[in-house]
């Protein structure tokens, strides 16, 4: 029997990425997002590259019952997931002053609830089976005070290194994946176009290695994956800054 992984936010970006280069090693899948047409077009395009079996998983995360069908899928026994790469989530504007409470309660339980409850309904089949990883994909901005999405990626990177000590002997793995500015259909679903972000083309990283190196921190047993020798220099920087240093270098790009 093939192994299967679940990704969420599948539909496009690091997401879609993950799939293909999952697909690629010879995975089936379980896409989850929540635009069913785009996920029925993505399926068919990995099933007739890759030959792998997909399954098509429409949810929208911020709603209880539709996150629960996907909780239940991750802990069901039948076709059983081997990887769960959570990587769904959306960005607001640094002003919080300014943002929509409403819209922060949202991007909170996105970037930390739903991942948490997903996690969680992971671990126990993968720990009876004495197998599997989870991804949890965060960002740099963990590192640097960046509003509340440093924040939210914060909790996702402490949660991932203590859960990867805690369960990576019993032989379920936790990574959490730091990218930098990575070229996906995020920025443009913020409405910038490239160029608007004011950030360096060197610092900018290409999906396909992101996906790749944190695959393969992940096979390593890696609590944390910052993906490019360059963000990981630049990580342990600013962890030595001062906070009103670093918090204006995290105001640069969205």
């Amino acid at each position: 029997m093939g192994k299967t992984a679940l990704v969420t936010g599948a539909s496009s970006g690091l997401g879609a990425e993950y799939a293909r280069q999952l697909a690629i090693r010879g995975f089936d899948l379980i896409l989850v997002a929540r635009d069913r047409d785009q996920l029925e077009h993505r399926a068919a395009d990995l099933r007739s590259r890759f030959g792998v079996a997909v399954e098509v998983l429409a949810a929208d995360l911020l709603k209880p019952r539709q996150r629960e069908k996907v909780e239940r899928r991750i802990a069901a026994d039948e076709r059983p997931v081997d990887i769960l790469v959570n990587n769904a989530g959306f960005g607001l504007p640094l002003d919080f002053a300014r943002n929509d409470i409403e819209d922060e309660v949202r991007h909170l339980e996105l970037h930390v609830e739903v991942p948490m409850r997903l996690t969680h309904a992971a671990l126990g089949p993968m720990l009876r089976r004495g197998r599997g990883r989870i991804i949890n994909v965060a960002s740099v901005a963990a590192f640097m005070p960046r509003s509340t999405y440093g924040a939210c990626k914060r909790w996702l990177v402490e949660f991932s290194r203590w859960a990867n000590a805690q369960y990576g002997p019993r032989g379920v793995t936790v990574t959490a994946v730091c990218p930098g500015f990575t070229h996906t259909s995020f920025h443009e679903r913020m409405g910038l176009a490239p160029g608007q972000e004011g950030i360096s083309d060197f610092l900018w990283l290409e999906a396909s290695t992101v996906v790749a190196d944190s695959l393969r921190d992940a096979a390593r047993g890696k609590g944390v994956s910052i993906p490019s020798l360059k963000y990981q220099v630049l990580t342990r920087l600013v962890r030595v800054l001062p906070a009103s240093v670093s918090a204006r270098l995290g105001q640069r790009g969205r």
